[in-house]
């Protein structure tokens, strides 16, 4: 009896719900397309062009709600240090964690996804809490270019040079950011910057050139594993040109992403790049033929003063009000998704800082979350046995350099709840226990003196991700970079810091604190340790010192080949990867390999294994192997999964990334670790079929720390 009874009511509520919608579009029951179908059928041309704005104003009259974009790249920025950042009323902090880059360097999807998950909570969050409500609910994250070049300046933006790797991390952070219910979004993922936009200088008129295999093969990989496998509906078009056509108007917006791939949401412009159609690129004659162009070519979302010029373009008839209703039905299918439709309340988002009213970025778990991404982002890239340092047997640190007592949000991060210095982690490691020396430079030989006076000296260098607050497109130093500017040196002006207090104290440990990789060969061979930490996070200095004295033992791993010499590079404006770039193409050896890092124990790879030696169409195969601790430490690995086609008739790399895993090991034991290998990871995309195809032949597998680290190889027949 009490069964029924409670079936009754749940169907009455359910009932008086839908009865509650007096509009079609409001009614949960009907098809996404039919309820678009209708909303747009209500909508008056004004309110139609007010919807291709990233300030969705909703539909009062119909009870539409409406939102606006945010970024969010490690985090949601509100209220950092851009020019567009919340100030005074609505501003907050946010949970900070490492970033891209650094997120990147864990290996780890499933982390990756609960960073995005908490950054989507406390974007909700913003959202809908009363005391706040100053943020929105799109997203513009991840960056799924590819940093297939190390003085690109908004490297730290990336996941790297892999797409493979790119492609997972950016499914992964798609489907954090926007949850696991069937019908609804937590938040929506933006891509961006869709396409080959990894070239800062002349980015506003360059062009992005490159054969159609590389399109799909790598520029638009990362993209397109974000669509069908992420599920976002949503993406940046790039201010470039690709093969001569800009980016923000080529016809691969709509033939590739909306025909090929199914994207059917926002398409927007990057700021302001509208306008720069007809003002950097001289594409178009005016800004009307641009408006139309925009739209025709699949854009549903103007980052610019767009209005007027959309207007005119109307009423010259270069484009209809049906095509304006195309376009901005891209828009509204997201705003269906985050609920802004109906107030469903199966909407398991909707009470988000409503009934929840603790201030997430208070929450222990926020505080444990950013640990634990920024120790796993930790890269230890040389180790004589120097690390981890001994507590008890310490009796004082120097700590020096400029990048020891700072902790700097970048153009896309928040302000921070509280942030943590290395010389803070330090300081809060090793109690009153240890005598802790500090000296930011070496003024009056301060550095040299403390790392005289210590039992071993610590020093951090690296680079200023606003370039100390210079103006827009400046850098301090030609190996600094950021939006607007790529870096014009790879080599560490700061080195000459690092060489004093080696001379001054042999047990110096290099801690590069930065968003980039180095030329440092001086360093890689004369300094006993030296770790990699990207910038930003707001538990950086914990995470550091957790590694430092072992309580944690590194794992992390390179993602992007750090070259010993800037000659080694070729040109910045050539896309053709092919030409030598990237460890995939590479001639040269590296100073650090792609996929690189250490840790505080010792691994070894046996028994490798197939569930079947012959692979086909639509196949995934599982690869097995023995990884046995032989070291002391429990501690992680990075097992990594490459192949080559020594049978190819066209063009593949040397050796590719195919799979990976990140297992944790306790000292002493062996586990067997399971990779799977998609067979659509080995296509090539073929021209003339349009298509990717399985070309049959054999396969070399090539398994592994790192690339330039196999352990083990085996053969695999594609059938």
């Amino acid at each position: 009896m009490k069964k029924s009874l409670f079936f009754i009511i749940i169907s009455i509520i359910g009932c008086a719900f839908i009865f509650a919608q007096p509009y079609p579009f409001q009614n949960t029951n009907l098809s996404d397309d039919e309820r678009l179908d209708d909303l747009i059928s209500l909508m008056t041309l004004e309110e139609k062009i007010d919807h291709l704005s990233p300030r969705l104003p909703g539909i009062p009259r119909l009870g539409v709600k409406g939102t606006r974009i945010v970024e969010g790249l490690h985090g949601l920025a509100l209220s950092g240090p851009a020019n567009w950042a919340v100030r005074g009323k609505g501003e907050a902090p946010t949970t900070t964690f490492p970033q891209a880059i650094g997120l990147a360097q864990m290996w780890d999807p499933e982390l990756q996804e609960k960073v995005a998950a908490w950054e989507a909570y406390e974007t909700r969050y913003l959202t809908q809490n009363p005391r706040y409500a100053s943020a929105g609910l799109i997203v513009l994250a991840p960056n799924a270019d590819l940093g297939r070049d190390i003085r690109w300046g908004r490297t730290e933006e990336c996941y790297g040079e892999d797409a493979y790797l790119a492609s997972v991390l950016t499914t992964a952070y798609v489907k954090g950011l926007q949850g696991n219910d069937a019908r609804y979004w937590k938040t929506a993922s933006l891509m961006k910057h869709f396409l080959a936009n990894s070239n800062e200088n002349n980015r506003f008129i360059n062009s992005s050139d490159f054969d159609e295999r590389l399109f799909h093969e790598y520029y638009s990989y990362a993209f397109y594993k974000g669509v069908i496998e992420g599920g976002s509906r949503a993406y940046m078009a790039a201010y470039n040109k690709y093969n001569g056509i800009p980016c923000t108007a080529h016809p691969v917006l709509k033939d590739v992403t909306v025909d090929r791939w199914g994207q059917n949401g926002i398409i927007c412009t990057d700021g302001g790049a509208f306008r720069r159609l007809v003002d950097s690129h001289k594409y178009y004659p005016d800004y009307p033929e641009a408006a139309a162009a925009c739209i025709k070519a699949g854009i549903t979302m103007f980052l610019d003063f767009y209005k007027p010029a959309l207007q005119e373009a109307i009423d010259k008839g270069l484009v209809t009000e049906k095509e304006i209703g195309e376009a901005v039905r891209g828009t509204l299918r997201v705003m269906l998704k985050l609920g802004f439709m109906d107030d469903n309340p199966d909407n398991p988002y909707t009470k988000i800082g409503i009934e929840d009213t603790i201030r997430p970025w208070t929450n222990p778990e926020a505080v444990d979350l950013a640990r634990k991404a920024t120790v796993k982002s930790i890269v230890l890239m040389k180790n004589e046995g120097l690390l981890p340092l001994k507590k008890e047997s310490i009796s004082s640190i120097a700590v020096i350099g400029p990048s020891a007592d700072l902790v700097v949000s970048d153009w896309y991060a928040g302000t921070p709840p509280y942030s943590v210095s290395v010389l803070d982690g330090i300081r809060n490691a090793v109690g009153n226990n240890v005598k802790v020396l500090f000296a930011a430079s070496n003024k009056a030989d301060s550095a040299v003196m403390a790392a005289r006076e210590s039992d071993v000296a610590i020093v951090c260098v690296g680079n200023h991700p606003l370039s100390f607050g210079l103006g827009w497109g400046q850098n301090h130093v030609p190996s600094d970079g950021r939006e607007e500017i790529d870096r014009q040196a790879i080599s560490l002006e700061q080195e000459d810091l690092v060489k004093l207090v080696k001379a001054a104290n042999p047990n110096t440990v290099l801690i590069l604190v930065s968003s980039f990789p180095y030329a440092i060969p001086w360093s890689k061979e004369n300094i006993p340790a030296i770790l990699h930490v990207t910038q930003s996070s707001q538990e950086l200095g914990n995470g550091v010192a957790d590694i430092l004295f072992g309580i944690e033992s590194p794992a992390g791993r390179l993602v992007q080949t750090w070259s010993a010499s800037i000659d080694q590079l070729l040109p910045i404006l050539d896309y053709n990867i092919r030409n030598g770039r990237t460890y995939m193409y590479d001639p040269h050896k590296p100073l650090f390999a792609f996929g690189h890092g250490l840790s505080y124990t010792t691994f070894d790879y046996s028994n490798l294994n197939m569930d079947r030696t012959t692979i086909g169409d639509g196949d995934v195969l599982d690869l097995l192997l023995d990884v046995r601790n032989t070291g002391l430490v429990n501690s992680d690995e990075v097992v990594q999964l490459y192949v080559n086609f020594p049978d190819s008739e066209v063009e593949r790399p040397a050796k590719a990334l195919k799979g990976f895993k990140r297992v944790h090991i306790p000292a002493g034991n062996v586990m067997t670790v399971t990779i799977p290998l998609n067979a659509d990871e080995l296509r090539y995309w073929d021209e003339e079929k349009q298509d990717f195809v399985l070309e049959k032949g054999k396969v070399h597998l090539l398994v592994g720390a790192s690339s330039e680290d196999i352990r083990l190889t085996g053969t695999l027949e594609v059938e």
